[in-house]
């Protein structure tokens, strides 16, 4: 099967699938994954409730209902989370989903993460929540089709889908006044640059990661983008990639076996961070 680290570089955003069938082994080992302990507790504690639909068991009349505006062509399946709200909801789902993803990618399957172009409201009810649950995104997948819609195309020309800020935008060493670059980031540079070319809201990449001098202690903050929509009713989109950005860092570090792990609310106090909000910091075990 695909490496992990395969996976995350080979993963990108597909919105036109074949009206194909998945195999039952496939749709078999999907339900397992998204029902494990293990895909569905992320690193501040809080657990996704995941749920798949087949769009073939629903009437016509339901399947429209549970839309995406057009912008996804040909879908018969989709993978839905809720969470109850509590602190670091976001980024556990961000990393919840995003590994359900990769394990996705690593079956030859295509995914989109949707956060504001479905029908929130439609699933929402489809999913049954509860007071105090929230639904933050959702996945459609299935088999990727070679000629994507003219919708997909607009969407990734101005997105610009394949392009990622470069190593001296979000990685540092000390604080920010010192770029982190590949050579200097030692071991943890295929690490990093599996966080550098993850999936963003807009492609937007508001994290950044400052690396301790001579200590494997590699601190994750949130830069939000000035202007740009943060919220989506009580979710904050960005917080959704910082869990996606913690999902990348961990799987690719278990990968190269850097073992580690994330601490919450281990801000370094000395840092002059400017208007940065702290997430986690990653601590590597020698």
């Amino acid at each position: 099967m695909t490496s992990m680290l395969e996976a995350i570089h080979r993963r990108q955003s597909v919105r036109t699938y074949l009206e194909q069938d998945i195999e039952p082994h496939k749709l078999e080992n999907i339900e397992e994954i998204i029902s494990s302990p293990e895909f569905k507790r992320g690193p501040f504690g809080n657990e996704v409730n995941f749920v798949l639909f087949d769009m073939a068991n629903l009437s016509e009349k339901e399947a429209k209902r549970l839309g995406t505006y057009g912008i996804i062509k040909g879908a018969r399946y989709y993978i839905a989370g809720s969470m109850q709200e509590a602190e670091g909801i976001e980024e556990d789902f961000g990393y919840c989903m995003e590994k359900v993803i990769l394990e996705l990618t690593r079956m030859g399957l295509g995914t989109c993460w949707l956060a504001g172009t479905f029908r929130r409201k439609n699933f929402a009810a489809r999913l049954g929540l509860q007071e105090g649950e929230i639904l933050p995104a959702i996945t459609p997948f299935g088999y990727p089709r070679d000629d994507r819609s003219i919708i997909e195309k607009t969407m990734r020309f101005f997105a610009k889908s394949r392009e990622r800020k470069p190593w001296g935008e979000m990685f540092f060493v000390g604080d920010t006044s010192t770029s982190l670059d590949e050579k200097n980031a030692g071991y943890y540079a295929p690490v990093l640059e599996a966080v550098r070319v993850g999936p963003s809201a807009s492609n937007k990449q508001p994290w950044v990661i400052i690396k301790e001098m001579n200590e494997e202690k590699f601190h994750l903050y949130l830069r939000r983008t000035p202007g740009y929509i943060v919220r989506l009713g009580k979710i904050k989109l960005q917080n959704l990639d910082l869990g996606i950005a913690m999902c990348h860092f961990e799987l690719a570090a278990a990968e190269k076996k850097l073992p580690g792990q994330w601490l919450l609310g281990d801000a370094p106090p000395d840092k002059d961070t400017g208007d940065m909000e702290y997430i986690a910091t990653w601590t590597g075990k020698s």
